[in-house]
């Protein structure tokens, strides 16, 4: 669970409703910005399979702290 808390820190401080919803926007927002971003990158001949792959891991790095955020703010896992 350290390890969680050490690379998803926002995720474990949303145990109020504010910090939650703090929280979701952060997660959201990093997706949103870094896929528009990474998604024109990756239209790049060479390169754009690595930002493709960057782009994705990005993703699922978001959808893993939405996941826990929730988590944490029903109190599942503390």
């Amino acid at each position: 669970m350290d390890i969680l808390k050490k690379y998803f820190p926002r995720a474990f401080k949303s145990d109020e409703l504010y910090a939650f919803i703090v929280s979701l926007i952060v997660y959201v927002l990093i997706d949103v910005v870094c896929g528009v971003v990474i998604g024109l990158l990756s239209k790049l001949p060479i390169i754009g399979f690595i930002f493709g792959l960057a782009g994705s891991l990005v993703g699922l790095y978001a959808f893993v702290g939405i996941v826990l955020s929730i988590l944490v703010f029903v109190k599942v896992i503390k």
